[in-house]
C-alpha cells in the first residue's frame, strides 16, 4: 500500500480529480497531514465519509516508528527510525543559533564508498520514497512539538546520495516547501552531493531556490579518488565544469563541505590547492570536525590546527567557517546508529 505522503500537492490534486474527488481536498488533506499532523484518515473530519474510506482503503499514514532515539548534551537528537519493510534509517536534529535544522537520509545504504563515513560500511538496499523522506521530517516535527520546537531547517546530508535519487528528492523537497506542506523555505533547504555531475546539470536546469551543497573533502584527484571513488568516475576538473554551469543558471552561492582528516587532507598544500579551487565561484567553505568511525581508522585534525587551517583560508579571502561539533557524546557519524543496530540485529540470529 502506497504512503499519502508520496505526494506532492499538485499529484494529490490530479490523484483526487481523476477518483472523482473535488480539488480543493488536496488543501483540506494537507492541512490535516501537515498543520494538524494527525495519524488516522478518520480524523480529517470535514472530509466526506466516502473520501476517508477511500484513503483508508489505499494509503498508509502515520509518523515512523522510532527504534531508537539518542540525545546529546549539546541537544542534538538523532533517531533510528524502522521502514515499513523493516529497513531502519537515521535523521538527526541539530541545534543552532539560526533555528533547528533536520538531516535527511535519501537511501537505505549507500554505494558512494567514501572511506571516511559510517555511511558506507552498509551498501545501499534501494532508494527512500519522497514519502519516506517526508515522514523523517514529519515525525521529527511529531517528536519535538512536545518542546515547543520547529523545524526550520533541512539538509539532505543523511545516507546515501540525493543524486542518485533524484527525482523522490526533488518531490520531497516540493513538500515540505510547499505552503499547505510544512512550509519550510528553500532558502533553508539544502541538498548535498558527493560529486554526480549529471545530477548537478539537471539540478542547475531546474533553477529552483534551494542550496547546493559539494561534498569535496579533497582538493587534488590523486587524494580524492583515494578516499572519494565517484572522483574515478567524474575528476574535478567535471565536477568543477559543472558547478561552473549551474552558478551560470542560479544567483545562488555553493557551499564546499570539507571534513578535516588529520594529516590527510589539512596540510599546507591542500590549503593551497583549496584556495585555487575555490576562485572562480561564490562559494563558502564548512571546515567539518570528522566525527570518528572505528572502522575506518581515520582522525580529527585537532582543533589547534583546524583553527591554524581557518586562519589561513580566511586570509586568502576564502569565506569559511569552523562547524561547531553535533553529538560527540553520541553515535554522531552519518550512518553509524544504523550500522551498529545492524550488527546487534546479527548477533540476535547467530
Amino acid at each position: 500500500m502506497s504512503s499519502i505522503y508520496d505526494f506532492s500537492y499538485q499529484q494529490l490534486e490530479d490523484l483526487l480529480v481523476v477518483n472523482g474527488f473535488k480539488k480543493y481536498n488536496a488543501k483540506q488533506i494537507f492541512s490535516w497531514l501537515y498543520r494538524k499532523r494527525v495519524d488516522s484518515f478518520d480524523q480529517m473530519t470535514d472530509l466526506s465519509s466516502k473520501l476517508r474510506q477511500y484513503l483508508n482503503d489505499n494509503y498508509q499514514i502515520g509518523a515512523l516508528q522510532i527504534l531508537k532515539l539518542q540525545v546529546s548534551k549539546d541537544s542534538t537528537r538523532k533517531y533510528l527510525f524502522s521502514l515499513s519493510d523493516g529497513s531502519a534509517i537515521e535523521s538527526v536534529l541539530m541545534h543552532y543559533d539560526y533555528g533547528d535544522c533536520i538531516c535527511v537520509t535519501s537511501q537505505v545504504g549507500c554505494n558512494m564508498g567514501c572511506k571516511f563515513c559510517a555511511s558506507g560500511l552498509l551498501k545501499k538496499q534501494r532508494d527512500l520514497t519522497s514519502g519516506e523522506m517526508v515522514q523523517q521530517v514529519l515525525s521529527v516535527q511529531k517528536d519535538v512539538d512536545q518542546y515547543g520546537i520547529r523545524v526550520s531547517h533541512i539538509v539532505v546530508m543523511g545516507t546515501g546520495e540525493p543524486f542518485d535519487n533524484y527525482d523522490n528528492v526533488m518531490n520531497f523537497l516540493r513538500t515540505v516547501n510547499h505552503d499547505l506542506g510544512l512550509a519550510i523555505g528553500a532558502r533553508h533547504i539544502t541538498i548535498s552531493t558527493c560529486g554526480l555531475v549529471k545530477g548537478i546539470y539537471r539540478f542547475a536546469d531546474e533553477q529552483t531556490q534551494f542550496n547546493l551543497a559539494i561534498s569535496l573533502h579533497a582538493p587534488n584527484d590523486t587524494l580524492r579518488s583515494s578516499i572519494m571513488p565517484v572522483n574515478k568516475a567524474y575528476p574535478l576538473e567535471q565536477l568543477m565544469d559543472s558547478l561552473k554551469y549551474y552558478c551560470s543558471k542560479n544567483n545562488r552561492r555553493l557551499s564546499f563541505e570539507y571534513i578535516l582528516l588529520n594529516g590527510v587532507n589539512d596540510t599546507d598544500q591542500c590549503v593551497q590547492q583549496l584556495v585555487e579551487l575555490t576562485k572562480p565561484f561564490d562559494v563558502y567553505v564548512n571546515l567539518i570536525p570528522y566525527n570518528n568511525v572505528d572502522e575506518n581508522g581515520f582522525v580529527s585534525t585537532d582543533y589547534k590546527t583546524a583553527m591554524a587551517l581557518y586562519s589561513k583560508l580566511s586570509s586568502k579571502n576564502v569565506r569559511c567557517t569552523l562547524r561547531q561539533k553535533h553529538g560527540d557524546d553520541i553515535d554522531a557519524a552519518c550512518g553509524q546508529l544504523r550500522s551498529k543496530y545492524q550488527k546487534e540485529k546479527e548477533k540476535q540470529h547467530e
